[in-house]
């Protein structure tokens, strides 16, 4: 009988006990670690010879770019900005890209390119490019991206520096218009103020000035805003136009009555 114990308490002492698996070791005793500078070597390589590739294909887009180019074209390719009139080449060589980073769609007679990447946008001198349309083999349009929206250039107008400046100013004016609608007025103010720097002379946007300034209860400010406003018209001509000017004219009214409103106070 003890004999029998003995032997059920050894089984159940070797239940217990835990297990070994005999398992090839990852590595022998002494093994060296094999590095990464080998890795690190190859990657290092391989994209240098990218960066190369990369290059020569530009090289040889701006080789073509400017042979036989007018010479506006030749002179905004060297400058790298996009012109009316550029073909696939010139806009690649004055964006400095090449055909891997757009893509094209085509149809008779012409072109769209889109950027491949959308979080990599090509860009010229000026801005991030959206979209650059083609008639015939030449650049008809193209469509600047900035952080105010989109710009489209479709003639020689749209695309000088004034256009540039007005299209900057306008876009503010938008901003601050929807600032003012949700009452945020500091911002609204900041946005038609940074706009009548681009725009001095426009009248319309005094008077947005005045109104925000009216509204935020700073009176002296409104009551000089409202004056420049009504100096910077040509209160005759708008009075003598009548109903084809009823919102200008409406907006003088009212600068009027401010004045003597405020200046009372």
């Amino acid at each position: 009988m003890t004999t029998r114990l003995m032997v059920l308490g050894l089984m159940v002492l070797a239940a217990c006990s835990p297990k070994r698996i005999d398992q090839r070791p990852i590595m022998e005793m002494g093994q060296v670690v094999p590095g990464s500078d080998g890795v690190v070597a190859v990657a290092a390589v391989e994209s240098e010879a990218s960066r190369r590739a990369m290059e020569m294909r530009r090289d040889s887009i701006a080789i073509v770019a400017v042979s036989g180019c007018a010479p506006a074209v030749c002179d905004a390719v060297g400058r790298g900005e996009l012109w009316l009139g550029m073909n696939e080449a010139q806009v690649m060589a004055a964006t400095r890209t090449t055909d891997a980073s757009w893509t094209a769609r085509r149809s008779a007679g012409s072109a769209v390119l889109v950027p491949r990447h959308s979080d990599q946008l090509p860009r010229d001198m000026i801005a991030s490019i959206a979209m650059v349309q083609l008639r015939n083999g030449a650049v008809a349009s193209y469509t600047y991206r900035d952080a105010r929206g989109l710009r489209v250039v479709n003639s020689p107008a749209s695309a000088t520096a004034d256009a540039r400046t007005a299209a900057m100013a306008d876009a503010l004016v938008r901003e601050a218009d929807e600032m003012a609608a949700n009452g945020d007025m500091i911002g609204a103010l900041d946005r038609y103020d940074r706009a009548s720097t681009l725009k001095p002379q426009d009248a319309m946007l005094e008077y947005r000035i005045a109104s925000i300034l009216d509204r935020s209860l700073r009176p002296l400010e409104a009551v000089v805003r409202y004056r420049r406003f009504l100096h910077q018209l040509e209160i005759e001509k708008i009075e003598a136009v009548g109903d084809a000017h009823a919102k200008m004219a409406d907006a003088i009214a009212r600068a009027r009555e401010r004045i003597i409103i405020l200046e009372k106070r």
